[in-house]
């Protein structure tokens, strides 16, 4: 929006005013000298005829040239002072808050028991899919925060970096797929992982979102001294426990077609419950897709950074508006007083 005429050089006004009052006390001096110094050219014996007759176009418009010089020494003595507009604007500053999404990405995650509102098992999606489209929405929700992507199963590896290019990450997001770091699951070297890209992170808070839906039964490094690490490193840690409590739905393909199997699968709630509390988090269990959803919107809603609104002014220079217009008034005044206009000495 733009806001009041604003003059960034107003102080000039202290030197300039008194030297232009200074000019036109002399000038006005000047002139009146002048007239009661110099004699008449030619005496009339009378001057009650020549005062009725008409005064003739030129003469205005030789007084109108005068004028010109100055409308333009105000103009550049206006622009002198700086004249700027400007807009109020308003600063969003957030420190904001660095997030790692681990998922779980072992052959357990085909489960199609977080998509219970789907009656045919067939067009079920499994666990990660559904984990995905959750998770997608969490990271929108984010618009400030640096986020990467931590992928898991047998093996452990960064799938994205930390990063604000959200759409990037939901790139990698789609792209997963069950089995692409192993059947098995390595809990603590998924954190560990996490952990690692979160160390050297300037951010108020760091924070990991843990999603699996089994126990650690592979990795080098054990979830609970993962914890201890990312404890000693400030990083808190949310764990999510997806799947139902019981057996649980899978897809196998057989000679007649994909038949359903139930199985069951055990989530090792109690390590996770542990990891979370040593890092200041916390541990959700999610049955269904509705209650994932919930958790995520939780983990927002905790996770926030207090953001400082700072409202300041923004000018633009408006001078240029003024010396062009002098400029060209003065190209006009020397090219009028070389024609009819030209006042004889």
């Amino acid at each position: 929006m733009n806001g009041s005429l604003h003059f960034a050089d107003l102080w000039m006004l202290a030197y300039l005013g008194p030297a232009l009052l200074t000019w036109a006390l002399l000038v006005l001096a000047r002139r009146w000298w002048s007239r009661r110094a110099r004699p008449a050219a030619v005496r009339f014996s009378s001057l009650h005829h020549v005062r009725h007759l008409r005064r003739s176009p030129t003469l205005w418009m030789r007084r109108a040239v005068a004028a010109l010089r100055w409308l333009v020494l105000l103009l550049l003595l206006v622009a002198l002072l700086r004249p700027q507009t400007g807009r109020k604007l308003t600063e969003v500053s957030t420190e904001g808050i660095d997030i790692v999404l681990v998922m779980d990405t072992s052959g357990s995650m085909q489960a199609l028991d977080l998509d219970a509102d789907e009656r045919s098992l067939v067009r079920r999606r499994n666990r990660l899919e559904v984990a995905k489209d959750v998770v997608e929405e969490f990271v929108d929700a984010r618009v400030n925060d640096q986020i990467g992507l931590v992928v898991f199963g047998e093996n452990a590896f960064t799938q994205c970096p930390l990063t604000l290019d959200h759409g990037i990450l939901k790139t990698f997001l789609e792209r997963l797929e069950i089995g692409m770091a192993g059947d098995a699951t390595a809990i603590g070297s998924a954190v560990g992982t996490a952990v690692k890209r979160l160390q050297d992170s300037e951010a108020t808070s760091k924070v990991v979102v843990l999603l699996t839906d089994g126990r650690s039964n592979a990795g080098s490094l054990s979830p609970l001294t993962a914890a201890e690490i990312a404890a000693t490193l400030g990083v808190k840690i949310y764990a999510i426990g997806a799947g139902t409590r019981g057996e649980a739905p899978f897809l196998v393909e057989t000679r007649l077609g994909p038949r359903p199997v139930y199985e069951n699968v055990e989530i090792d709630e109690e390590t996770l419950t542990a990891m979370a509390e040593r890092t200041g988090g916390a541990y959700f269990r999610a049955e269904d897709e509705g209650a994932l959803a919930e958790i995520y919107a939780q983990i927002d809603e905790l996770e926030r950074t207090e953001i400082t609104m700072e409202s300041f002014m923004e000018y633009d220079e408006e001078y240029p508006w003024l010396v062009v217009p002098a400029l060209l008034l003065l190209v006009l005044e020397m090219v009028l007083l070389n024609t009819r206009l030209r006042t004889l000495p």
